[in-house]
């Protein structure tokens, strides 16, 4: 069966076919006001702050949806994230096998 394709997906395909290729010069900025030394001392750095500890990496595993249900609930009891609790788990079993 193919799936049904949204109206907001066609029209955003359209939209991009309309568009033509601009180069940055010929962009006009006029109307947009430079930013004030207020402006930038108030903005803030956008994405994760750099910490002197290992990154973690992202990874993707499958887990049974009623396990995956009894983990968030055991996070919500102990008041912290699910992902972190399942970290903290794995990490108390790698130091008994350990």
């Amino acid at each position: 069966m193919k799936k049904k394709q949204s109206a907001s997906s066609a029209h955003g395909k359209r939209a991009v076919k309309s568009l033509k290729y601009m180069p940055d010069s010929e962009i006009d900025f006029s109307d947009i006001p430079e930013m004030t030394t207020e402006e930038i001392k108030r903005g803030r750095r956008v994405g994760r702050p750099k910490s002197g500890k290992p990154i973690k990496r992202i990874i993707a595993i499958r887990i049974d949806p009623s396990l995956l249900a009894a983990l968030r609930k055991m996070a919500i009891d102990k008041d912290k994230p699910y992902q972190t609790l399942i970290h903290e788990l794995l990490e108390k079993a790698m130091k008994k096998t350990a």
